[in-house]
């Protein structure tokens, strides 16, 4: 198996096509696309499928994987090899977030025959039993079984979609929560997402003439997304380091002074919950005076057993927005190695270097660490601020600390660095006010008005 880049094809005026070539057994095969993304998606299939082992079909030299969809009949068939293709090279929340969208949109793409099954019931099926590739050889329960039968044969044709009706209520369907209410915009668009890309999919290897959902006239409802970060989570750095100190009186046997410096890394370092799990012994360089710094590699995110190969409920991956071993080098002020030492000098570490874990050696779980905030708020701040949002997640420590950087004048591009962040994302979602800072603001405007009287 070879695969050559793409080759850009000149046409008539400004029209261009892009043309993917490979060589399976000897034989060279092309397939040509009006826009660029299109190749590039189909080059990236071909290359996962050669990745993990897959083996190809000499006439249409195409990996199993793709032929076996391009020979689905329904909807489920497909997607069930779409799962398939894109599982492998998929990671634990990305798994996660595309069978969570399919097992919505499944339910609705099918014929009306009797004995249908609950909406919930069927999303069940799909997302335990049906979708991921590991878990379609199991015994389902009694329940569920003729849950799955029925989905196998009231699955609608592929083809159907190519009717504005049919995938029309598929758009609705993402639209809304299981009981009927909309659901939040981004979570709209996540799913829309993965149902177009199963489309773009159908496209790419000519079971669809086009993608459906780009010829309807009518979009869904388009709300606009607020990126920007609510000013009013923001805490100051008195009110963050209160919080701090609260953590340590959280729980019996030491529960909440454990983690401590895992809340202090993602206020006084910005970094994100998963990289602060990920944390090494050996990445941290930990003077004894004056500013350290952090080395980060590895994140921990949290996605569940059944979405990990490992059967681990975190997964274990590089560093978001970066290559798979390329590191993020973090300066860390001294307050933060002062913490740090201590956490190291009282707790030990982890038999792999890890500094923050459970009392039994475990990755700290996103539950534990969220009790153990939800107390210190309470501990740490007034009545009405506990009301407040402020503060209201362990994330928005992280948004505390970048907003404070740029508020004490540090250059995008270098917070941006430090933050693992593009100075797009960072400027317009981070770029807030510290709480607190309103007043100060207002007297410069103040004293600007008084100067031009």
């Amino acid at each position: 198996m070879r695969v050559w880049d793409i080759r850009p094809n000149k046409g008539q005026g400004k029209k261009r096509s892009y043309t993917v070539r490979w060589i399976v057994a000897g034989r060279e095969k092309s397939k040509t696309f009006v826009t660029r993304a299109l190749a590039d998606n189909f080059r990236s299939d071909l290359m996962q499928a050669i990745n993990k082992g897959e083996s190809f079909d000499i006439d249409s030299g195409l990996p199993d994987s793709m032929v076996e969809a391009k020979e689905a009949t329904s909807w489920l068939e497909f997607v069930q090899s779409y799962v398939s293709m894109k599982w492998p090279g998929a990671a634990a929340k990305s798994r996660d977030s595309m069978t969570d969208a399919l097992a919505t949109v499944t339910p609705v793409l099918v014929r009306d025959l009797p004995g249908r099954p609950a909406v919930d019931a069927m999303r069940t099926a799909l997302r335990d039993f049906m979708l991921p590739p590991a878990f379609r050889q199991l015994d389902p329960p009694a329940e569920l079984a003729s849950v799955i039968r029925w989905l196998r044969r009231a699955s609608l044709p592929l083809t159907d979609l190519m009717e504005a009706t049919v995938t029309r209520s598929a758009l609705d369907a993402l639209a809304l929560k299981l009981d009927g209410k909309p659901a939040a915009v981004t979570t709209m668009r996540r799913k829309r997402s993965v149902f177009y890309n199963v489309c773009q999919y159908a496209v790419e290897l000519e079971v669809l003439s086009f993608n459906p959902i780009d010829k309807l006239r009518v979009r869904s409802r388009r709300t606009k997304v607020v990126n920007a970060i609510d000013r009013r989570v923001v805490v100051n750095p008195t009110q963050a380091r209160e919080l701090l100190v609260a953590v340590t009186y959280v729980g019996r046997r030491g529960r909440g002074e454990r983690l401590r410096g895992f809340f202090a890394c993602l206020y006084f370092g910005g970094l994100r919950p998963g990289e602060a799990l990920g944390l090494r012994e050996r990445d941290c360089y930990l003077p004894e005076t004056g500013w350290g710094r952090l080395t980060l590699e590895k994140s921990r995110p949290q996605a569940g057993k059944r979405w990990r190969d490992s059967g681990e409920a975190h997964d274990e991956r590089g560093l978001k927005h970066r290559g798979e071993d390329e590191p993020r080098v973090v300066p860390i002020p001294p307050e933060l190695v002062t913490i740090l030492r201590k956490h190291i000098a009282r707790y030990g570490v982890a038999p792999d270097g890890r500094l923050f874990r459970s009392e039994r050696g475990n990755v700290v779980s996103a539950s534990t660490y969220y009790r153990v905030w939800e107390e210190a708020r309470t501990y740490g701040l007034t009545p009405r601020q506990v009301a407040s949002p402020l503060a209201g997640r362990p994330y928005d420590l992280r948004h505390a600390a970048l907003s404070l950087w740029l508020n004490a004048g540090v250059q995008a591009t270098d917070a941006a660095e430090r933050a693992g962040n593009s100075v797009d994302v960072l400027l317009k979602v981070y770029a807030k006010c510290l709480d607190g800072q309103e007043a100060t603001i207002n007297r410069r405007i103040e004293a600007a008005l008084a100067d031009a009287a």
